[in-house]
């Protein structure tokens, strides 16, 4: 018994020990990257990723960067900033953005926001808007592009925009080519 309890204490210390050794600074998710801070750059993985994760749990595909629409994304959340408005259209509608820089679209959708500054709350305000919802859990979309600019004179401080697309013929994706009305 007494060796017993000799030993507590030093049972005791290492276990002190072993728990300031376990201590791992934790880095913050990506997601949380306040959109504000000086340097902060959006982690356009973190958001296929989660944006994926989504429609996979809804029933629909997952999407992947495209770089071309990494651009264009970039292109109207700058336009909105430096505008400081709010709008799908401040530079012009999607159809002719993605006309204008060559983008071969079978089908497209955009979500546009302000005044989140991280990727978690842009996700959430679309997620809790139905047709920004719609929009993330478009069917047939495969690729995608997301953009957050900073412009600290402005009412929202951060603009986002996220284009998701296809360039796969309509009938490849599952979705229909309506034929107009049939005639009699």
């Amino acid at each position: 018994m007494r060796f017993k309890w000799a030993a507590l204490p030093a049972m005791i210390g290492l276990l002190v020990l072993g728990g300031c050794a376990s201590e791992v600074p934790m880095e913050q998710p990506s997601m949380y990257l306040n959109m504000t801070e000086p340097g902060a750059k959006l982690d356009a993985q973190a958001a296929a990723t989660m944006i994926s994760l989504y429609r996979k749990n809804n029933g629909v595909g997952a999407v992947v960067i495209d770089p071309e629409l990494m651009r264009i994304a970039e292109g109207q959340s700058q336009a909105m900033a430096s505008r400081n408005k709010l709008d799908h259209d401040v530079k012009a509608p999607l159809p002719k953005r993605l006309q204008a820089a060559g983008y071969p679209s079978t089908l497209a959708v955009e979500n546009v926001s302000a005044g989140y500054h991280t990727l978690a709350e842009a996700f959430s305000g679309w997620r809790d808007s139905p047709p920004h919802r719609a929009n993330m859990l478009q069917n047939g979309v495969t690729k995608m592009g997301i953009a957050a600019s900073y412009a600290p004179n402005t009412k929202y401080k951060v603009f986002w925009t996220l284009v998701l697309a296809s360039t796969e013929p309509r009938e490849q994706v599952g979705i229909p080519i309506p034929t107009g009305p049939k005639a009699d």
